[in-house]
């Protein structure tokens, strides 16, 4: 009886339905990147008000940014609605949220309630940081740049190339959440503004790090796997401060570590041969 039905509603009506549906499945992701875009602004005006509570709110922002930047991509492949605009409207998207908006926050919150604000040596760590958040900001852009051009690390997508711009966004997010109010020791300002600086400098590396695209989130997962992931997600909401601090700071720290240990083994293979 459902067959013949079909066959009775014009061609051209057809095709204005599939169209109609067609749409609706591309406005499934980019509604997820709109919603990334929308925290990266938050952020931004948050970090201007300048608040402790401001900053952990800006904090909190970024950390969503990357939660709705890692589901727009997935729901786009598994919606089959992968696009050029798409590509291109995520990563403008991703400048804001892991560029402009944790340059800003960074730049803020280190310099904002310096006790040598007003002096001649406050103005040189103002301006100091204003060069390292610059950095950060290039470098994001020039990562972004980079991947829409070369994607993966060769020969597979396990890895990227450089620390991916979410990551780096989430070190510095993850830091202000952890110790909420603004730096007042400019020894302490001197190296976070480093830190933003080296961050920049990871981003644009040839250092790899795992993407985690290899686990296979759709299939059917062991018992104690669904257990350890809801333990995590429990340890994360509540002790967020400390947890957040952890997971970003080894994730930037491992890729490193694996890099180094790479390179020296490497060389010891080279001088044995």
């Amino acid at each position: 009886m459902g067959e013949p039905e079909q066959h009775q509603i014009p061609f051209r009506e057809r095709r204005f339905r599939n169209a109609r549906l067609r749409r609706g499945v591309f406005l499934v992701p980019a509604l997820f990147t709109s919603a990334n875009l929308l925290c990266g602004y938050f952020a931004v005006v948050a970090a201007l008000m300048g608040t402790t509570a401001d900053f952990d709110r800006a904090a909190k922002a970024i950390g969503f940014a990357i939660l709705f930047d890692s589901l727009d991509g997935r729901l786009a492949r598994l919606l089959g609605a992968n696009t050029d605009f798409g590509v291109q409207f995520d990563s403008l998207a991703d400048v804001v949220s892991f560029g402009i908006a944790p340059a800003v926050v960074a730049f803020a919150w280190g310099v904002r309630s310096l006790t040598i604000a007003g002096t001649q040596q406050g103005q040189l760590l103002s301006d100091m940081g204003w060069v390292c958040c610059l950095g950060f900001l290039v470098c994001c852009a020039w990562r972004l740049a980079r991947f829409n051009v070369q994607g993966m690390a060769p020969g597979s997508s396990k890895y990227f190339v450089g620390m991916p711009t979410p990551a780096a966004a989430g070190v510095i997010a993850a830091l202000v959440h952890g110790f909420k109010g603004p730096l007042h020791d400019w020894r302490w300002s001197v190296a976070w503004f480093l830190l933003a600086a080296g961050l920049g400098a990871l981003m644009t590396s040839t250092i790899r790090y795992y993407s985690f695209k290899d686990i296979p989130w759709t299939r059917k997962q062991p018992s104690l796997a669904i257990v350890v992931l809801c333990l995590i997600v429990g340890v994360i909401w509540r002790y967020s401060e400390i947890a957040l601090v952890i997971i970003a700071s080894t994730y930037a720290a491992v890729g490193v570590v694996l890099h180094l240990t790479r390179f020296i083994r490497h060389r010891l293979v080279s001088r044995t041969a």
